[in-house]
């Protein structure tokens, strides 16, 4: 009996456990189902913000637009008036004082008649004196209807039409974004963003990837890359801060961005890359993530180390090369084991490098594969993963071969794959840089 109730409270326990993870995910659920609700709410309530301060803008510019046209064309009408009945003006002044003069003319004839005989000859001679001066048989000239100017305004009916068609056409309501992120990669010092189209009728043109700082109220969104490419490496990221990324396109033929993805948070546990500040021949950027090699007068090839051994296996190690000068077989550009202060390249044991000529060196060995030379514009990645971990023990220490990390080198369009052994067991590994002659320029991420 007490077997079958062992059996029977073991039954219940799992059942109450069951219970509880699976009340545990309906509650997740719900919290995803709440947050869903709220996108939708919240994202529709900023739609109709956006619409309405939109089409309010447009009304006002279209009234401000039509007034200034109207005040433009009653100007017009205006001066069109002003300058045509001018000379109507000057014809009407001339007509009426010659109406004067005649009216006075007949009133001094009509005198001349009524006076008597002793008068009459004198009058009648100076009435016909004045008659004489004011020339009666001159008149003005006064132009037709068809010479003088009838205002008119011409209106195009067809501009309602256009206007309506194109207001119709204006704006539109989608309920997805035309391009989402899909990844977000952690690199040191940054995160690498990459993103998808999930509208396949949308022909993007280029994208706009923006980012900012989560959790701060006072941060805006800034630019990080505008192109045709799907992915992008946003660097000179603070660790362990979350950043919020969104990403736009633009359609071919288009001037305006689409709407912005759902913003994705990301963040990067791994320290930037940056070079040993102090080394003799070199000088760093303020950030030390870039190397200018600016003294050859010596005769020796200093290397250049990175100030920690920040790379780790299963990351890209990239270089830039932002300016070229002299090649020298002795030059390199690699990963190490340590950083030996007195070595004169990473063309040496317990490191793999490639030379600015493009040969490649393992363990101090030449390879026989080699890549493309080294010119200003080549990047040089480094993507390293444990292969195989032999046992390490003093008796096979000093053999050598104990860890091996199969290495991929790629510079230009080319890559060489091939297993570096090394006598330790390693989790992070020093980067560096050696020239011969100044003038090199290198980035590091």
């Amino acid at each position: 009996m007490s077997v079958e109730v062992d059996v029977l409270l073991q039954e219940a326990k799992e059942s109450i456990e069951a219970a509880q993870n699976y009340r545990s995910e309906l509650q997740q659920r719900l919290h995803g189902l709440n947050q869903a609700r709220k996108q939708v709410r919240g994202s529709s309530s900023q739609a109709r913000e956006n619409l309405r301060r939109h089409f309010a803008e447009l009304q006002a510019a279209a009234t401000r637009l039509l007034a200034e046209r109207l005040s433009t064309l009653l100007a017009e009408v205006d001066a069109i008036e002003a300058d045509s009945v001018r000379p109507l003006d000057d014809c009407q002044s001339l007509i009426e004082h010659g109406v004067g003069q005649a009216d006075e003319l007949l009133r001094e004839g009509e005198a001349a008649l009524r006076c008597g005989l002793g008068e009459k000859e004198d009058k009648l001679g100076s009435f016909t004196k004045k008659a004489m001066h004011i020339q009666l048989d001159s008149l003005p000239e006064v132009p037709a209807l068809v010479d003088v100017p009838c205002v008119s305004a011409q209106l195009d009916d067809s501009l309602l039409g256009l206007l309506r068609d194109r207001v119709s056409r204006h704006g539109s309501v989608s309920s997805h974004p035309p391009v989402q992120i899909e990844e977000l990669q952690e690199r040191p010092g940054g995160v690498l963003v990459r993103w998808c189209k999930v509208d396949e009728d949308f022909a993007a043109a280029e994208y706009r990837l923006q980012h900012r700082r989560s959790g701060s109220g006072g941060s805006h969104y800034e630019d990080s890359y505008i192109g045709r490419d799907c992915e992008f490496l946003v660097l000179h990221l603070d660790p362990h801060a979350e950043y919020l990324f969104r990403v736009c396109a633009r359609g071919e033929g288009r001037t305006e961005w689409s709407p912005w993805s759902i913003p994705q948070t990301g963040y990067t546990t791994l320290a930037a890359h940056e070079w040993r500040p102090g080394t003799e021949g070199y000088i760093l950027s303020s950030r030390r993530n870039i190397a200018l090699r600016s003294d050859a007068s010596q005769s020796r090839c200093p290397v250049l180390y990175s100030n920690a051994a920040t790379y780790f296996c299963g990351q890209t190690l990239t270089f830039k090369i932002s300016a070229a000068s002299q090649m020298d077989p002795r030059d390199s550009l690699g990963v190490c084991v340590d950083s030996e202060r007195e070595a004169e390249s990473l063309q040496r044991d317990q490191a793999v490098c490639i030379s600015t000529n493009g040969a490649v060196f393992v363990n101090g060995k030449e390879m026989t594969n080699q890549l493309p030379a080294i010119t200003l514009g080549s990047v040089v990645t480094f993507d390293m993963e444990v292969v195989n971990l032999f046992p390490i023990s003093n008796n096979n220490l000093s053999e050598g071969g104990n860890f091996k990390l199969r290495v991929t080198l790629g510079s230009g369009n080319r890559e060489v794959v091939f297993d570096w052994l090394v006598d330790q067991a390693v989790d992070c590994l020093f980067f560096g840089c050696s020239f011969a002659h100044s003038g090199w320029k290198v980035l590091v991420f």
